[in-house]
């Protein structure tokens, strides 16, 4: 099984700990005045949603999770589990709002999405880094809007982002789903 030490952690980085798969959300890399380098690392515990920080040091191995990724269909929420088909099979799953994620602000029915499994068992969802949505609301434009300017929109998915003045309710637009950035318009 491969292994990663101090010097691979970077941001999306997935690791191993005690049996249990992790995603590296925020790393820092430590030079201080007296001593050895070290990484300090926020991350998400991929099974329950949980986010922890941790201290790694030169010597730290940790080995790459055996993960398992299937496409699948997201279909709705249903209140306690957002509900998941195979396209192949019809075989449909449920993974909970913690499982999921902060990806959930940016998923709309009908969505193609890679499902992880960990060991036979539906651990959370992935989603295009980028992904197509529509402003649904958003303030008018008024004379005077000047360039480089932003405001709120709110998209069919429900997240909020900042958005240049010349966009409009019903426009597309494409989103950074890591960042939740505006990118670009799209025609």
């Amino acid at each position: 099984m491969a292994v990663i030490g101090m010097g691979d952690i970077k941001k999306a980085t997935r690791l191993e700990i005690d049996g249990n798969p992790f995603k590296v959300i925020e790393f820092q890399h430590v030079k201080p005045g007296k001593g050895a380098a070290f990484v300090r690392i926020k991350i998400r515990n991929l099974s329950t949603g949980k986010v922890i920080e941790k201290t790694v040091h030169a010597g730290d191995k940790f080995e790459v999770p055996d993960l398992k990724q299937r496409k699948m269909q997201y279909l709705y929420d249903d209140g306690e589990f957002l509900q998941f088909m195979d396209s192949e099979t019809f075989d449909q799953i449920g993974l909970t709002h913690e499982q999921v994620g902060e990806v959930f602000d940016y998923m709309v029915d009908g969505m193609e999405t890679d499902i992880l499994f960990h060991n036979g068992k539906a651990i959370t969802v992935e989603i295009p880094q980028t992904v197509i949505l529509e402003v649904v609301d958003t303030p008018p434009n008024f004379k005077g809007d000047s360039q480089g300017g932003k405001k709120p929109a709110t998209l069919n998915s429900g997240a909020v982002v900042q958005v240049p003045f010349h966009i409009l309710e019903g426009d597309k637009i494409k989103v950074d789903t890591n960042e939740g950035k505006y990118l670009e318009k799209v025609k």
